[in-house]
Protein backbone atom coordinates (compact mmCIF):
# COMPACT_ATOMS: atom_id res chain seq x y z
CA UNK A 1 0.00 0.00 0.00
CA UNK A 2 1.43 3.40 -0.95
CA UNK A 3 0.78 6.54 1.03
CA UNK A 4 0.60 9.35 -1.52
CA UNK A 5 0.94 12.23 0.96
CA UNK A 6 4.28 11.08 2.38
CA UNK A 7 5.56 9.12 -0.60
CA UNK A 8 6.50 6.11 1.54
CA UNK A 9 5.41 2.52 1.14
CA UNK A 10 4.30 0.45 4.06
CA UNK A 11 2.86 -3.00 4.34
CA UNK A 12 -0.09 -3.81 6.52
CA UNK A 13 1.32 -6.14 9.16
CA UNK A 14 -1.96 -8.01 9.55
CA UNK A 15 -1.76 -9.23 5.94
CA UNK A 16 1.71 -10.78 6.21
CA UNK A 17 1.34 -14.52 6.83
CA UNK A 18 3.36 -15.76 9.79
CA UNK A 19 5.36 -18.84 8.93
CA UNK A 20 5.00 -21.45 11.70
CA UNK A 21 8.15 -22.84 13.24
CA UNK A 22 8.74 -26.08 15.08
CA UNK A 23 8.33 -25.33 18.82
CA UNK A 24 11.28 -26.16 21.06
CA UNK A 25 9.04 -28.12 23.44
CA UNK A 26 7.91 -30.33 20.59
CA UNK A 27 11.51 -30.83 19.47
CA UNK A 28 12.44 -32.01 22.98
CA UNK A 29 9.48 -34.37 23.13
CA UNK A 30 10.31 -35.78 19.69
CA UNK A 31 13.94 -36.36 20.71
CA UNK A 32 12.81 -38.29 23.80
CA UNK A 33 10.34 -40.35 21.76
CA UNK A 34 12.96 -41.05 19.09
CA UNK A 35 15.52 -42.24 21.64
CA UNK A 36 12.91 -44.40 23.38
CA UNK A 37 11.75 -45.95 20.10
CA UNK A 38 15.27 -46.64 18.86
CA UNK A 39 16.31 -48.19 22.17
CA UNK A 40 13.14 -50.29 22.07
CA UNK A 41 13.99 -51.51 18.59
CA UNK A 42 17.55 -52.31 19.65
CA UNK A 43 16.19 -54.45 22.50
CA UNK A 44 13.75 -56.27 20.20
CA UNK A 45 15.33 -59.64 21.03
CA UNK A 46 14.21 -59.39 24.63
CA UNK A 47 10.77 -57.88 24.02
CA UNK A 48 7.75 -58.97 22.03
CA UNK A 49 6.87 -58.15 18.45
CA UNK A 50 4.04 -55.94 19.71
CA UNK A 51 6.56 -53.67 21.41
CA UNK A 52 8.58 -53.50 18.20
CA UNK A 53 5.44 -52.48 16.31
CA UNK A 54 4.75 -49.74 18.87
CA UNK A 55 8.32 -48.47 18.45
CA UNK A 56 7.88 -48.37 14.66
CA UNK A 57 4.53 -46.58 15.09
CA UNK A 58 6.25 -44.03 17.33
CA UNK A 59 8.90 -43.39 14.68
CA UNK A 60 6.17 -42.98 12.03
CA UNK A 61 4.41 -40.51 14.32
CA UNK A 62 7.64 -38.51 14.60
CA UNK A 63 7.97 -38.44 10.81
CA UNK A 64 4.36 -37.27 10.52
CA UNK A 65 5.08 -34.48 13.03
CA UNK A 66 8.14 -33.36 11.09
CA UNK A 67 6.03 -33.42 7.90
CA UNK A 68 3.41 -31.21 9.60
CA UNK A 69 0.70 -33.83 9.05
CA UNK A 70 -2.54 -33.35 10.97
CA UNK A 71 -2.54 -37.11 11.66
CA UNK A 72 0.76 -36.64 13.50
CA UNK A 73 -0.89 -34.14 15.84
CA UNK A 74 -3.77 -36.50 16.56
CA UNK A 75 -1.41 -39.45 17.08
CA UNK A 76 0.72 -37.36 19.44
CA UNK A 77 -2.29 -36.32 21.50
CA UNK A 78 -3.67 -39.86 21.75
CA UNK A 79 -0.19 -41.21 22.58
CA UNK A 80 0.29 -38.67 25.39
CA UNK A 81 -3.18 -39.12 26.88
CA UNK A 82 -2.83 -42.92 26.86
CA UNK A 83 0.57 -42.64 28.55
CA UNK A 84 -0.89 -40.39 31.26
CA UNK A 85 -3.75 -42.85 31.80
CA UNK A 86 -1.29 -45.73 32.10
CA UNK A 87 0.90 -43.79 34.54
CA UNK A 88 -2.16 -42.89 36.61
CA UNK A 89 -3.37 -46.49 36.84
CA UNK A 90 0.13 -47.91 37.40
CA UNK A 91 -0.03 -47.77 41.24
CA UNK A 92 -3.24 -49.81 41.15
CA UNK A 93 -1.79 -52.31 38.69
CA UNK A 94 1.44 -52.73 40.64
CA UNK A 95 -0.23 -53.03 44.06
CA UNK A 96 0.25 -56.54 45.42
CA UNK A 97 -1.07 -57.05 48.95
CA UNK A 98 0.65 -60.45 49.19
CA UNK A 99 4.10 -58.88 48.66
CA UNK A 100 4.19 -55.94 51.09
CA UNK A 101 7.60 -56.98 52.44
CA UNK A 102 9.35 -55.96 49.21
CA UNK A 103 10.25 -52.47 50.46
CA UNK A 104 11.38 -49.45 48.46
CA UNK A 105 12.99 -49.61 45.03
CA UNK A 106 16.78 -49.34 44.74
CA UNK A 107 18.25 -47.38 41.81
CA UNK A 108 21.78 -47.88 40.53
CA UNK A 109 23.29 -45.09 38.38
CA UNK A 110 26.91 -46.13 37.99
CA UNK A 111 28.60 -45.25 41.28
CA UNK A 112 25.46 -43.54 42.61
CA UNK A 113 23.01 -45.82 44.41
CA UNK A 114 19.86 -44.63 46.11
CA UNK A 115 16.66 -45.99 47.58
CA UNK A 116 13.46 -44.37 46.35
CA UNK A 117 9.93 -44.93 47.60
CA UNK A 118 7.39 -46.17 45.06
CA UNK A 119 5.14 -43.13 45.51
CA UNK A 120 8.01 -40.88 44.38
CA UNK A 121 8.46 -42.93 41.20
CA UNK A 122 4.73 -42.83 40.47
CA UNK A 123 4.60 -39.09 41.15
CA UNK A 124 7.46 -38.40 38.75
CA UNK A 125 5.88 -40.55 36.03
CA UNK A 126 2.50 -38.84 36.42
CA UNK A 127 4.18 -35.40 36.34
CA UNK A 128 6.03 -36.35 33.14
CA UNK A 129 2.74 -37.55 31.64
CA UNK A 130 1.06 -34.24 32.51
CA UNK A 131 3.92 -32.32 30.88
CA UNK A 132 3.60 -34.43 27.72
CA UNK A 133 -0.16 -33.80 27.53
CA UNK A 134 0.43 -30.07 28.10
CA UNK A 135 2.95 -29.96 25.26
CA UNK A 136 0.73 -31.89 22.85
CA UNK A 137 -2.31 -29.64 23.49
CA UNK A 138 -0.32 -26.38 23.37
CA UNK A 139 -1.44 -23.72 20.85
CA UNK A 140 2.10 -23.27 19.48
CA UNK A 141 2.32 -27.00 18.77
CA UNK A 142 -1.05 -26.92 17.00
CA UNK A 143 0.10 -23.96 14.88
CA UNK A 144 2.98 -26.08 13.52
CA UNK A 145 0.65 -28.45 11.67
CA UNK A 146 -0.97 -27.64 8.33
CA UNK A 147 -4.60 -26.68 8.89
CA UNK A 148 -6.03 -28.25 5.72
CA UNK A 149 -4.17 -31.54 5.62
CA UNK A 150 -5.92 -34.87 5.29
CA UNK A 151 -5.35 -37.70 7.77
CA UNK A 152 -3.21 -39.82 5.44
CA UNK A 153 0.21 -40.13 7.08
CA UNK A 154 1.96 -41.12 3.85
CA UNK A 155 0.73 -38.20 1.69
CA UNK A 156 2.61 -34.93 1.38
Amino acid sequence: MTDISSGSTHVDEAKIPVKPHLPKRLIGLMIIYTLAAISGLMAVNSISELSAMLCILTLMMILAIIGRQKAGLYLLRVYCVLQLLLYSVLPIIMYDPDNLVAGPTTFDFGFFQTVVADWVIYSVLIALGIIQVWISFNAKVKAWFKPRMNLNIMSS
